[in-house]
């Protein structure tokens, strides 16, 4: 399940270590339509977003 960080706002995967605070959501937002959109390193072991839900 992603997790939203409280800081920036931005999107990572459950066991990034970057997020610090932060709470899970259960869908991607609708702006993030490819795996490039995700600028954190913690979605490099995916190759797509089917691969994340």
């Amino acid at each position: 399940m992603p997790i939203m960080s409280s800081d920036d706002f931005s999107i990572h995967a459950d066991e990034c270590d970057s997020v610090g605070g932060g709470m899970s959501i259960s869908d991607l937002p609708d702006e993030v339509t490819s795996i490039d959109d995700l600028d954190c390193e913690c979605w490099s072991e995916f190759e797509s977003l089917e691969d994340i839900e």
